[in-house]
């Protein structure tokens, strides 16, 4: 029987709540499809930084290498300056283990209400596919003479021929598989030579892929038309900074951020690749028992069609939606049922 170790890192705030159950989910469904998972937790993050001074031990890193997935809540604290999260845990594991394509994928649940009106689930099934390594955020710059009349600050955007065209073939044969439809999110017009070159790149590597239905489209326009034509759309290929902007528009047109999941992928399996729901840590609504958990949920399911286990990943999405068409939800939604009553339900599902 095949065994799958899990890193497994709550994180700060609700993330101590929607990651242990979303595990035990995970745990259910692997004893239906005859494997096995097995877990070692760490208590990264924002409170790790407030005790150590670092959001990852000094080794963290070595360690979460040897694990098959790492299941991840949100990191943050009120207490801790909001800049330092990213730069710290999020993007120096992204970076760490390669993990380059950050997939979001956008999908109405069955029994919940998109805002867009008259839109139902068949309009509102997409994937965004966002660059995670490169572009607006390396946190390539400066500040110079902060307080003075003449003080200046930089920020690099760094775009690559390599890292390029890694997201554009992995977002084509993603295209492939489902409905042959690649829109690549740009502002060219105005970005003209690092958005300029990303679309460069992007048009060369098209033209292997015939089959694909490829097309440019500009940001504000693709904002625009999440909500007024969210149908259009299939896989959305874009920046680290685009992407970022646009997964949260995602989840808003899917009702709310918290159904939403996502997955740091490194495609080739040479590292871990990080699973985590699209929201961030809550601390607000932390010890309350009202965490919304079916975005870290969905993020199993990510998990395990990555893994290789695909029929498992269908049974927890299906499930899912067998829990939101019954009205089992949390508070933020306009549910009555607490984190521990909606994970358990997805579980009786199975």
């Amino acid at each position: 029987m095949k065994n799958y170790k899990i890193a497994v890192v709550n994180g700060d705030g609700i993330g101590n709540e929607i990651v242990p159950v979303a595990f035990d989910v995970l745990v259910e469904v692997a004893k239906k499809h005859n494997f096995t998972v097995s877990s070692e937790r760490f208590d990264y993050g924002a409170k790790y930084y407030l005790e150590h001074g670092d959001f990852v031990e000094a080794d963290g890193l070595d360690k979460l290498k040897k694990f098959d997935a790492i299941l991840f809540g949100a990191v943050g604290l009120p207490a801790v300056d909001d800049r330092l999260p990213f730069k710290m845990f999020t993007n120096k594991v992204r970076t760490a283990f390669n993990q380059y394509v950050n997939y979001r994928p956008v999908k109405l649940l069955e029994g919940i209400d998109s805002p867009l009106r008259n839109k139902s689930q068949k309009d509102i099934d997409f994937v965004i596919i966002r660059e995670n390594n490169e572009g607006e955020f390396v946190q390539n710059g400066r500040w110079m003479y902060p307080e003075e009349s003449y003080g200046f600050a930089t920020d690099t955007s760094l775009f690559t021929r390599a890292g390029i065209e890694r997201i554009a073939h992995f977002s084509f044969k993603l295209a492939q598989k489902r409905n042959k439809n690649l829109i690549n999110v740009t502002k060219s017009n105005t970005l003209i030579y690092t958005l300029g070159y990303w679309d460069k790149v992007i048009d060369e590597v098209s033209l292997q892929y015939p089959d694909v239905n490829y097309r440019k489209m500009y940001i504000d326009a693709a904002s625009a038309n999440f909500v007024l034509r969210p149908e259009i759309f299939d896989v959305v290929l874009t920046t680290n900074m685009l992407g970022d902007i646009l997964s949260d528009l995602g989840g808003a047109i899917m009702g709310s951020l918290g159904y939403g999941g996502s997955g740091n992928i490194n495609p080739e399996g040479d590292y871990p690749s990080m699973f985590e729901p699209i929201h961030g840590s809550a601390p607000d609504i932390a010890g309350k028992g009202i965490a919304n958990p079916i975005g870290q949920i969905n993020s199993v399911s990510i998990l395990l069609d990555h893994i290789g286990e695909a029929e498992a990943s269908k049974d927890v999405f299906k499930a899912i939606n067998q829990v939101t068409t019954k009205g089992i939800l949390t508070p933020d939604v306009g549910g009555k049922y607490t984190t521990q009553e909606v994970a358990k339900a997805v579980i009786d599902h199975l």
